[in-house]
């Protein structure tokens, strides 16, 4: 009777890598820096661009969304992972098990729906450079930005609901209902999914055309150039995502699949700010002009308050 039963489930424990306690530091220290430099990063760029007036156009709006995107999601993963990795006790109650699943999934959704639009985006400068400011105007881009994370939020309340609607059960298959319908709406929003993001394959196979028919190597370098950190950011992205969930499953070696999902949670997000700030000129530029005027400003505040101080 005891090996049949099953007791309903109020909390989890994140096991994580409780095996190796000796690589607790190393991982924590690793971890917090990387997440530093990613969080800096990505809110430089942000800052940048709104700052910056040249940089008010669809590619680095789009750019700035997908950093805000980086940035939400790293929030949501990463100090937890650090968290946990200093307490001994890894339990998470259902609520918050939840509230962290519908971010993650949500955030994940929108940022690969980001990479799609940004892939349309450069298909349609280089193919339709004529249509581009008709087509790419301003309250577009923010409508498309809204719309994708709205798309990706509804994909995350959808799978978690589902989810959670059944009671939760100590077994084999944690969920004490299991139900072939629910099984069959994951299945669609997956193949939904994939299918948005396979659109960055149509869009570069327009683009790859186009460049075929520019007669100069001159001429094709350029527009290539601004697909080069965008194609890398998109390799990346989806190959270790790839790597994670697309993989036959592997019972027995749970901590390489640990190693692997520490690797996408963490670097992969770095990746953004680093390829677009050291790849991207205009950016560099930009960059250097606000930390210009921001000593101006700070050379004029020492001014007024020296002034001040003299008045007195």
């Amino acid at each position: 009777f005891l090996e049949n039963a099953t007791w309903l489930v109020t909390e989890f424990m994140l096991v994580g890598f409780s095996t190796f306690p000796g690589l607790r530091t190393t991982l924590f220290a690793l971890s917090f820096l990387t997440y530093l430099v990613t969080l800096s990063g990505n809110v430089t760029i942000i800052t940048i661009i709104h700052a910056d007036r040249t940089l008010h156009t669809p590619m680095y709006r789009f750019l700035a969304m997908l950093s805000l995107s980086e940035t939400c999601y790293t929030l949501v993963t990463i100090p937890n992972m650090l968290a946990y990795l200093l307490m001994e006790s890894g339990a998470i109650s259902i609520p918050g098990y939840w509230a962290q699943m519908f971010f993650y999934l949500g955030l994940g959704c929108s940022h690969c729906f980001l990479l799609t639009l940004m892939g349309y985006y450069r298909c349609v400068a280089i193919c339709h450079p004529l249509r581009y400011w008709v087509i790419m105007r301003p309250t577009v881009c923010l409508y498309l930005g809204a719309l994708v994370f709205c798309f990706g939020s509804s994909v995350a309340l959808i799978e978690t609901s589902l989810i959670f609607s059944s009671p939760l059960c100590r077994s084999e298959r944690l969920s004490c209902k299991g139900s072939a319908g629910k099984a069959l709406a994951f299945f669609f929003l997956s193949i939904l999914v994939v299918l948005v993001s396979f659109l960055i394959l149509l869009s570069y196979t327009f683009i790859v055309a186009a460049l075929l028919r520019i007669p100069s190597a001159a001429g094709r370098h350029k527009p290539f150039s601004t697909c080069a950190a965008h194609l890398t950011v998109v390799i990346v992205h989806f190959g270790c995502a790839s790597i994670i969930y697309l993989r036959p499953e592997s019972r027995g070696n749970l901590d390489q699949d640990r190693l692997v999902a520490v690797f996408y949670t963490v670097v992969t997000p770095l990746l953004n700010p680093v390829v677009h700030t050291l790849r991207n000129k205009d950016v560099r530029v930009a960059s250097r002009r606000t930390l210009e005027r921001g000593r101006g400003y700070l050379s004029l505040t020492k001014m007024t308050l020296l002034s001040i101080v003299c008045l007195l």
